[in-house]
């Protein structure tokens, strides 16, 4: 089965595509409606922004931060200055926004007491009195002090902005308030408590630098006082007088260390004279004379040789050289005990110079401490006087004329926005939960079948009536879609005209029956002679248009009890022949599909030109189907803006389950008034804006 008979299978593929243009389409025919909406929300925002909204005014002050650090005198400061970097101003906007700052402001500017800043102050709304009646407690109290001024510190922090105008160094401070004269106020009372804050965080830095400086001076005078006594001290217990008397003392030493050694040398050179001539006594007067090494021994031996003055002279020799022997050692000793005093003297006298050196070291660190602490504190004590802040008020704030909110044009703007927003989504909204068809286009893209016409409203009281009014104008809009159907039934068939032609529709009152009637009597107008059966043997609803008491009809021809020609109704106004039905206790499918009705079809086919045939509603009962077995043609009327497409589906998979093929749709009973009022103009078809120049109703 192709897609084009398959409108199920067409209208899920439909309904998973978004259509844009379709969607746009929508929009433009429910552009009264979004027009509306945008009306209604514009003068709403302006009625909000010019009666309802409070006026706020913004004011801004300004100030300059001093990143240069000059101070007037040349003195380093307690506190770094400001630095220049971003992260520096970035700290700076923090603690302009910062509660301890803005605690300040709220007592300088005594915000507590302005019900704008203080919530305490203000009245109990409506929603806590319905709290207070409703759940039985009692109404908002006053709070303490601290949780009024903390009220209004937040409140505050809400209505203030900071900001740093990029690649300088000015801030921005903008208060928003209810009264112009405040906003100004406050920008002004934050820019100067914020500058005070900077003197007071110094002068108090200073005062406590100045104070522990103090203190700390103190200290260190009492220690070079200890230190300086202690080296006083040291001196007077201490024998040595400075490093060049224990020099001096070195230097004897080294000197006694000379001359014992000399000594030594001269003791041994003595020894071993003494040796040689204690080893003589017992040799010879010529060995002595020899080897005594004294010339006037040798002498002596030279001239007397042995005698008494050369034994006497040798005694002597000896003599002398044992004497020489014990004064050298006399002299070693004593220069041995002399070096020995020495150098436990210069030790004594190294290591007391050395304690006197670390005590006067010490002594003279204390001594530059506490001239550099003391100098700092003259220093600290002369800038409690002269500080000054790193920043000025470079403008004042100036009282605003005009408020900041709200902005009129800009509410009025958003709501026209906001109106065209919801305008749209109600027309989409809308466009969605519309279940029937106002357009052929949409009926033929959901169903995939052809519709052979479009019926406007007829302007009658009664079905009669409207019949009436066809045949009395047959040159009006209505007569002429009449005609344009007739003319898409009549060019439907392949080979040849379809002959007999079944009308019905999905439920009752979508007006199949006036369609049939319609259709025939457009058919009269082509001189053909026309049948119009009613098919619907239930509810016998010709009656409606005719005046039919007791007349004999289908179930008496089909009985055999009335020849078909003269069951048949003459009406003037329809001008063509109708069959219809009459209460029967026999059951209507069985009816429908007895041998009995197809011969009456054949009669009928042989007697007249068209037979059209007004079956029952697909969906209430099968005698449309069985009828459809035997016609050459299947119109389903499709009621405008009310048949669901769930129900048209329904009723056109029902003549599927049969293998029954509807030839054409009907899309009837347009409301041109609701055409107009979907925003698909003025009249339904797709060219009716000509139709005034051509019909006449």
């Amino acid at each position: 089965m192709s897609q084009k008979n398959n409108p199920s299978r067409s209208s899920a593929i439909n309904e998973d595509i978004l259509d844009i243009g379709a969607s746009l389409s929508v929009l433009w025919r429910k552009k009264l409606l979004i027009l509306a909406f945008m009306i209604v929300t514009a003068a709403l925002g302006a009625l909000y922004a010019t009666r309802v909204a409070v006026p706020k005014y913004r004011a801004t002050t300004v100030v300059l931060l001093d990143a240069s650090g000059q101070q007037l005198l040349d003195i380093s400061s307690v506190l770094p200055s400001l630095g220049t970097d971003s992260e520096a101003i970035n700290t700076e906007v923090e603690i302009l926004k910062s509660r301890r700052l803005l605690e300040r402001v709220v007592n300088v500017a005594g915000l507590t007491e302005d019900p704008e800043f203080n919530v305490f102050l203000r009245p109990s709304s409506f929603q806590e009195r319905l709290k207070s009646r409703v759940l039985g407690t009692p109404e908002r109290a006053l709070a303490s002090q601290e949780k009024q001024r903390s009220a209004a510190i937040n409140e505050l922090i809400a209505r203030i902005s900071v900001r740093n105008i990029p690649q300088t160094y000015v801030l921005q401070i903008t208060l928003e308030t209810e009264d112009a004269q405040k906003s100004a106020t406050i920008a002004d009372t934050v820019a100067e408590q914020y500058i005070l804050n900077q003197m007071d965080v110094k002068f108090d830095a200073t005062k406590n630098a100045s104070e522990w400086l103090a203190s700390r001076v103190a200290d260190l005078k009492l220690e070079l006082e200890q230190a300086e006594a202690r080296v006083a001290e040291f001196s007077a217990k201490s024998e040595a007088v400075s490093s060049e008397s224990v020099q001096a003392l070195d230097r004897q030493l080294k000197e006694s260390r000379d001359r014992l050694q000399t000594t030594r040398m001269t003791f041994a050179e003595a020894e071993r004279r003494l040796a040689t001539l204690t080893a003589l006594e017992t040799a010879t007067d010529q060995e002595k004379a020899e080897q005594a090494g004294d010339s006037r021994l040798a002498n002596l031996w030279r001239e007397t040789g042995s005698s008494a003055q050369f034994n006497l002279q040798f005694a002597q020799l000896l003599a002398r050289a044992q004497l020489q022997v014990q004064r050298l050692d006399a002299q070693v000793q004593g220069l041995a005990a002399n070096i020995e005093e020495r150098e436990a003297e210069i030790a004594t006298q190294s290591d007391e110079i050395i304690q006197l050196q670390q005590l006067s070291r010490e002594a003279e660190a204390s001594r530059l401490l506490y001239e550099y602490f003391l100098g700092r504190l003259k220093e600290t004590s002369a800038q409690e006087g002269i500080q000054q802040a790193d920043s000025r008020i470079l403008s004042n704030a100036v009282l605003p004329s005009f408020p900041s909110e709200p902005r009129t044009s800009l509410i009025v703007a958003m709501s026209l926005i906001f109106g065209g927003m919801l305008g749209c989504g109600v027309a989409l909204l809308l466009e969605m939960r519309q279940q029937g068809y106002r357009q052929a286009s949409d009926l033929e893209v959901d169903t995939g079948l052809r519709v052979m016409g479009q019926i406007p409203i007829l302007p009658n009281n009664n079905r009669r009536d409207g019949l009436k009014y066809l045949a009395e104008k047959p040159t009006s809009v209505a007569a002429e879609a009449v005609r344009n159907l007739r003319t898409s039934v009549l060019l439907s068939g392949e080979e040849k005209t379809p002959q007999v032609i079944m009308s019905t529709s999905s439920l009752p009152g979508e007006g199949k029956t006036t369609v049939s009637f319609a259709l025939a009597q457009n058919l009269i107008g082509l001189g053909k002679k026309v049948l119009l059966v009613e098919g619907d043997i239930r509810r016998l609803v010709f009656s409606q248009y005719l005046n039919v008491a007791d007349a004999k009809g289908l179930q008496s021809v089909l009985n055999g009890g009335v020849a078909l020609s003269d069951a048949v109704i003459y009406d003037e106004i329809l001008g063509a022949d109708i069959l219809v039905s009459e209460p029967s206790t026999e059951n209507a499918v069985d009816t429908l599909s007895s041998q009995r009705f197809l011969t009456f079809l054949e009669a009928a086919r042989e007697a007249y030109d068209f037979v059209i045939i007004d079956t029952t509603p697909v969906l209430v009962v099968s005698d449309a189907r069985v009828v459809a077995q035997h016609v050459d043609a299947v119109l389903f009327t499709v009621q405008w803006d009310k048949t669901s497409k769930t129900q048209v589906h329904d009723a056109l998979q029902m003549f599927e389950s049969v293998n029954i093929t509807v030839n054409g749709l009907v899309l009837n009973q347009i409301d041109p008034k609701g055409m107009k009022r979907y925003g698909y103009g003025n009249s339904y078809g797709a060219y009716g804006s000509y139709a005034t120049k051509y019909y006449k109703n």
